[in-house]
């Protein structure tokens, strides 16, 4: 049975290194002609602006730096006080969610069903409307409680996916490890790719 594709999702960006995770994700679903909504918590904001220089005074300028020659009505963005934003509601958010990069605060409150700013409440819904979630977590090392959490979405069926390069592919560059994390982000968005070379095929270079 083939499954649908999503066409729109939804990308949240939390105060966790790494920041260019995020830029290099939307890069990709921009490309691949998908919509997104784009969701920044307050320390997501100064995370962009410390690893990124994004000017992150508007949501305006941020939709700027990230766009990129691309469709700009292809991404929306959402501060974590956006309540009106259509990943509140069912009845009108993307069933496709990832977080990248993913505190532990955030995922804490997403595992223990709190809702108390636009991540965790989007976050929710796609639950709660059984869709897919993928959160990955950039912390180290993990405490027990860490552990535990993501121990309770799994069993939920979200997809934790720690940022943790692999090494066969020989990297090069910084920008190497960040695309094999990515090809493996898309893999799981069923977004055919070819970012990273692939365990068998290690002689051959990504186009």
């Amino acid at each position: 049975m083939n499954q649908e594709l999503p066409k729109k999702i939804t990308v949240a960006i939390t105060g966790a290194s790494g920041a260019i995770y995020a830029t290099r994700l939307i890069e990709e679903l921009l490309k691949a002609g998908k919509q997104i909504d784009l969701l920044i918590s307050d320390m997501g904001l100064d995370l962009l602006e410390a690893e990124t220089n994004f000017d992150t005074s508007s949501k305006e300028t941020v939709k700027e730096a990230l766009i990129q020659g691309h469709n700009p009505t292809k991404l929306e963005t959402y501060f974590q006080q956006d309540w009106h934003s259509p990943a509140a509601s069912g009845s009108s958010a993307a069933k496709t969610m990832i977080i990248t990069p993913c505190s532990m605060s955030t995922l804490a409150a997403i595992a223990n069903g709190n809702s108390s700013n636009l991540i965790q409440r989007a976050a929710d819904v796609v639950i709660k409307e059984q869709g897919k979630l993928i959160l990955m977590p950039r912390e180290m090392p993990f405490s027990a409680i860490h552990l535990e959490n993501m121990l309770k979405l799994a069993r939920l069926g979200c997809c934790i996916m720690p940022p943790t390069p692999g090494f066969y592919n020989n990297p090069e560059s910084i920008d190497d490890l960040v695309n094999f994390i990515i090809a493996r982000a898309l893999d799981q968005l069923g977004i055919k790719n070819n970012l990273s070379s692939r365990w068998g095929c290690i002689n051959q270079k990504a186009d």
